[in-house]
Protein backbone atom coordinates (compact mmCIF):
# COMPACT_ATOMS: atom_id res chain seq x y z
CA UNK A 1 0.00 0.00 0.00
CA UNK A 2 1.40 3.16 -1.05
CA UNK A 3 1.79 5.95 1.33
CA UNK A 4 -1.18 8.39 0.20
CA UNK A 5 -3.56 5.93 0.25
CA UNK A 6 -2.66 5.21 3.52
CA UNK A 7 -2.42 8.73 4.67
CA UNK A 8 -6.40 9.17 2.49
CA UNK A 9 -7.47 5.93 4.66
CA UNK A 10 -6.56 7.49 7.70
CA UNK A 11 -7.94 10.61 7.02
CA UNK A 12 -11.26 9.20 5.91
CA UNK A 13 -11.30 6.87 9.09
CA UNK A 14 -11.00 9.62 11.27
CA UNK A 15 -13.49 11.65 9.50
CA UNK A 16 -16.21 8.78 9.89
CA UNK A 17 -15.37 8.37 13.57
CA UNK A 18 -15.71 12.37 13.72
CA UNK A 19 -19.66 11.85 12.26
CA UNK A 20 -20.26 9.05 14.44
CA UNK A 21 -19.56 11.13 17.94
CA UNK A 22 -20.87 13.99 16.53
CA UNK A 23 -24.36 12.37 15.46
CA UNK A 24 -24.50 10.49 19.12
CA UNK A 25 -23.85 13.76 20.58
CA UNK A 26 -26.39 15.52 18.96
CA UNK A 27 -28.99 12.57 19.74
CA UNK A 28 -28.53 13.36 23.65
CA UNK A 29 -28.84 17.22 23.78
CA UNK A 30 -31.89 16.55 21.95
CA UNK A 31 -33.17 14.78 24.67
CA UNK A 32 -32.21 16.77 27.33
CA UNK A 33 -33.56 19.69 25.12
CA UNK A 34 -37.34 18.05 25.18
CA UNK A 35 -36.69 17.00 29.06
CA UNK A 36 -35.66 21.12 29.91
CA UNK A 37 -38.66 22.14 27.37
CA UNK A 38 -40.83 19.59 29.36
CA UNK A 39 -39.83 21.20 32.69
CA UNK A 40 -40.09 24.98 31.27
CA UNK A 41 -43.68 23.75 30.06
CA UNK A 42 -44.72 22.19 33.17
CA UNK A 43 -44.08 25.22 35.37
CA UNK A 44 -45.61 27.67 32.79
CA UNK A 45 -48.05 30.42 33.82
CA UNK A 46 -49.12 33.72 32.45
CA UNK A 47 -48.22 37.04 33.52
CA UNK A 48 -49.09 40.29 32.61
CA UNK A 49 -46.40 43.09 32.63
CA UNK A 50 -45.10 46.18 31.77
CA UNK A 51 -42.33 46.32 29.23
CA UNK A 52 -39.59 48.75 30.52
CA UNK A 53 -36.42 47.95 28.55
CA UNK A 54 -35.30 45.12 26.13
CA UNK A 55 -31.60 44.68 25.36
CA UNK A 56 -28.87 41.81 24.59
CA UNK A 57 -26.40 41.91 27.31
CA UNK A 58 -24.09 39.28 28.96
CA UNK A 59 -25.46 37.56 31.61
CA UNK A 60 -22.98 38.86 34.68
CA UNK A 61 -24.51 42.56 33.47
CA UNK A 62 -27.80 41.62 33.48
CA UNK A 63 -28.56 42.06 37.02
CA UNK A 64 -29.66 38.56 37.62
CA UNK A 65 -30.36 37.22 41.16
CA UNK A 66 -26.70 36.13 42.45
CA UNK A 67 -28.39 32.05 42.64
CA UNK A 68 -28.83 32.59 38.53
CA UNK A 69 -25.29 33.54 37.77
CA UNK A 70 -24.04 30.79 40.03
CA UNK A 71 -26.12 28.35 38.23
CA UNK A 72 -24.92 29.36 34.69
CA UNK A 73 -22.36 27.53 32.67
CA UNK A 74 -18.81 29.51 32.19
CA UNK A 75 -19.65 29.95 28.42
CA UNK A 76 -23.05 31.45 28.88
CA UNK A 77 -21.87 33.98 31.68
CA UNK A 78 -19.54 35.87 29.14
CA UNK A 79 -22.28 35.45 26.04
CA UNK A 80 -24.96 38.05 24.94
CA UNK A 81 -28.46 37.22 26.14
CA UNK A 82 -31.77 38.89 25.45
CA UNK A 83 -32.89 40.57 28.44
CA UNK A 84 -36.08 41.91 29.48
CA UNK A 85 -37.13 44.39 32.23
CA UNK A 86 -40.40 44.74 33.24
CA UNK A 87 -42.40 46.18 35.47
CA UNK A 88 -44.71 43.22 37.29
CA UNK A 89 -47.00 44.79 40.05
CA UNK A 90 -45.01 46.50 42.02
CA UNK A 91 -41.80 45.03 41.52
CA UNK A 92 -39.73 45.82 38.48
CA UNK A 93 -38.07 42.68 37.49
CA UNK A 94 -35.40 41.35 34.89
CA UNK A 95 -36.39 38.62 32.37
CA UNK A 96 -34.52 35.97 30.19
CA UNK A 97 -36.01 35.83 27.09
CA UNK A 98 -36.63 33.41 24.06
CA UNK A 99 -34.61 34.70 20.73
CA UNK A 100 -37.28 34.03 18.48
CA UNK A 101 -39.71 36.08 20.38
CA UNK A 102 -37.29 38.84 21.43
CA UNK A 103 -37.83 41.12 18.60
CA UNK A 104 -41.72 40.89 18.87
CA UNK A 105 -41.89 42.07 22.01
CA UNK A 106 -43.06 46.23 22.26
CA UNK A 107 -41.30 48.35 24.35
CA UNK A 108 -43.32 50.91 26.86
CA UNK A 109 -46.21 48.88 26.29
CA UNK A 110 -48.55 46.19 28.64
CA UNK A 111 -48.48 42.50 27.54
CA UNK A 112 -48.95 39.14 28.82
CA UNK A 113 -46.15 36.76 29.02
CA UNK A 114 -46.26 33.26 29.38
CA UNK A 115 -42.89 32.85 31.71
CA UNK A 116 -41.47 29.98 33.70
CA UNK A 117 -39.58 31.18 36.45
CA UNK A 118 -37.04 34.15 34.62
CA UNK A 119 -37.95 32.53 31.07
CA UNK A 120 -40.24 34.23 28.71
CA UNK A 121 -41.67 31.66 26.67
CA UNK A 122 -44.36 33.74 24.76
CA UNK A 123 -45.60 37.35 24.54
CA UNK A 124 -49.31 38.47 24.16
CA UNK A 125 -50.38 41.28 23.47
CA UNK A 126 -52.39 42.69 26.12
CA UNK A 127 -54.09 46.31 24.86
CA UNK A 128 -52.45 47.03 21.47
CA UNK A 129 -51.37 44.15 18.97
CA UNK A 130 -47.94 43.25 18.57
CA UNK A 131 -45.82 45.35 16.23
CA UNK A 132 -42.85 44.34 15.13
CA UNK A 133 -39.69 46.91 15.42
CA UNK A 134 -38.40 48.00 11.79
CA UNK A 135 -35.98 46.28 10.29
CA UNK A 136 -32.13 47.34 11.15
CA UNK A 137 -30.24 48.54 8.26
CA UNK A 138 -27.31 45.76 7.59
CA UNK A 139 -23.49 46.96 7.15
CA UNK A 140 -23.92 45.92 3.40
CA UNK A 141 -26.76 47.44 2.43
CA UNK A 142 -25.22 50.79 2.20
CA UNK A 143 -22.97 49.42 -0.68
CA UNK A 144 -25.65 48.14 -2.43
CA UNK A 145 -27.50 50.94 -2.29
CA UNK A 146 -24.61 53.04 -3.51
CA UNK A 147 -23.95 50.59 -5.85
CA UNK A 148 -27.10 51.04 -7.71
CA UNK A 149 -27.13 54.79 -7.87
Amino acid sequence: MATWQFVLLAITVFLLGAVITLYILGKKAQKKKEAQDEQIAATAQTISMLIIDKKKMKLKDAGLPAAVLAQAPRVLRSSKLPIVKAKVGPKIMTFICEGEIFDKIPTKKEVKAVVSGLYITSVKGLRVSNEQAPQKKKFMDKFKKAKAE
